[in-house]
C-alpha cells in the first residue's frame, strides 16, 4: 500500500500534467481558431467527423 508521501506525489504530478494538457488544449485551440476554424476545436471536430462520413457513405 502507497504511503501518504507517495499519493501526494502522485497527486502533485496528476495536477501538473493535468495543467499541461489543459494549457496544450487552450493553444491548440488557439491555433485551430487562427487558422479558420471559428469554434477552434468543435470545429475542427465537426468537420473530421464529416469526412469521415462522407468517406464511408462512398464505400
Amino acid at each position: 500500500m502507497a504511503s501518504k508521501k507517495q499519493l501526494y506525489k502522485k497527486l502533485a504530478y496528476l495536477e501538473f500534467m493535468h495543467d499541461q494538457l489543459e494549457s496544450e488544449l487552450s493553444y491548440t485551440n488557439l491555433l485551430l481558431k487562427s487558422v479558420g476554424f471559428p469554434k477552434g476545436l468543435d470545429s475542427a471536430k465537426a468537420v473530421a467527423l464529416e469526412l469521415l462520413e462522407a468517406e464511408s457513405n462512398e464505400e
